[in-house]
């Protein structure tokens, strides 16, 4: 069998903690009994209850007692500060002692047989990278103006993009459907990494930013690329209205510890696919931004906390983009988005329409076509 070993490596006479871990894990929140409940995920089918299992270990003197996290943020604040060494236990005590084949405690679950939930309910901050792969610079040019657009680019790197997503509203799981706001007719798709950081950070430079990161998950960011209606302030882009509708934020289906992941900038290949048809895959190597860079940047602005999460951005052959496909494309109810990590999992979200609202006044958001030529 594999073996997985995990070092916390301290100084000044604090012993050095090695432990082995039988299988790799990863953590999520799932619904059962009606309630959000944080689990283990072993093998991308089964989950253990982290309560019950603890509780359920703690019945041998063999092993001290440990208060358990009340959601997954607590998880990863007190990760390296106790709980890795206790779910570490737990993994190794069902593994070991064959709890996950045949016999299994009613506290571990198939994931099929449960609804996942956003792993994180919900980041305090979510900050995106924009424009920060070669291929997704001038996606609507000519052919000659991307390449010089990518050249330049190259040339004159500056500093990373980044602009806040909203959380709560905007952050929904694996399986909940995509909803095209009413009217917005342009709504497009980017996958994306969600690294989730796991320690405080302010001033971290990027030589030391992945001690800040507890693991990575998979994440889209749904784009309204309707733009705002004319008239009013004379503003010339409304990134609120382009990233900001209810579950434009998907994010799952669960967190890989980064010890079970390795270095996001060597191994990285995000995919996504709209029904059979492949949009968009991409490694680092298109990346114009390290994700440590994005971390040291995010972090010279406002400070990082557990649980807050950046994302990488995203590749060529989003729906705006003509370069891949010819012509612009965007998603239609109906429909289904899946975006992949190797070695983190998917996502698979199906996409609605969102019903006309009634009882408004006019100063909604109004519906693209009233103030663009229609498609």
């Amino acid at each position: 069998m594999r073996r997985f070993v995990a070092f916390a490596i301290c100084i000044f006479s604090v012993p050095v903690f090695a432990q082995d871990i039988a299988e790799p894990f990863k953590v999520g929140t799932f619904e059962i009994d009606g309630a959000p409940e944080v689990g283990i995920v072993l093998r991308d089918s089964l989950i253990i209850e982290l309560n019950a299992a603890n509780a359920a270990l703690e019945r041998s003197a063999s092993y001290p007692s440990v208060p358990m996290p009340a959601n997954m943020i607590e998880l990863i604040e007190r990760y390296d500060y106790g709980l890795k060494r206790r779910l570490y236990e737990i993994v190794n005590d069902h593994v070991n002692n064959g709890r996950l084949d045949g016999n299994r405690p009613d506290y571990v679950h198939y994931v099929a047989g449960v609804r996942t939930l956003p792993p994180i309910m919900y980041p305090g901050k979510i900050l995106n990278a924009a424009v920060n792969f070669y291929s997704h610079v001038d996606e609507t040019g000519t052919d000659e103006e991307r390449e010089e657009e990518r050249r330049l680019r190259r040339e004159q790197r500056g500093v990373p993009y980044l602009f806040l997503k909203p959380s709560r509203g905007a952050v929904v799981g694996n399986g909940s459907p995509i909803v095209i706001p009413y009217g917005r007719n342009r709504t497009d798709w980017e996958v994306e990494l969600g690294a989730v950081i796991g320690r405080t950070a302010k001033y971290v430079s990027a030589n030391d930013a992945e001690a800040h990161v507890f693991g990575y998950m998979v994440t889209m960011d749904i784009s309204d690329r309707g733009g705002r209606p004319p008239g009013g302030a004379r503003f010339t882009s409304d990134w609120f209205v382009g990233k900001g509708h209810d579950t434009f934020a998907p994010q799952g289906p669960w967190i890989v510890p980064k010890e079970f992941y390795g270095n996001p900038m060597e191994i990285l290949r995000q995919s996504l696919s709209v029904g059979d048809e492949q949009m968009q895959e991409a490694t680092a190597g298109d990346m114009i931004h390290s994700l440590w860079e994005m971390i040291e940047y995010g972090s010279s602005i406002i400070t990082l906390y557990p649980g807050d999460v950046i994302n990488n951005g995203t590749s060529g052959g989003t729906g705006m983009g003509t370069a891949v496909r010819g012509e612009q494309r965007f998603l239609q109810p109906g429909e289904v988005v899946t975006a992949t990590i190797e070695g983190i999992g998917t996502l698979e979200l199906p996409v609605v329409g969102e019903e006309m609202p009634e009882g408004l006044t006019g100063a909604e958001l109004p519906p693209v076509d009233t103030y663009r030529d229609p498609l």
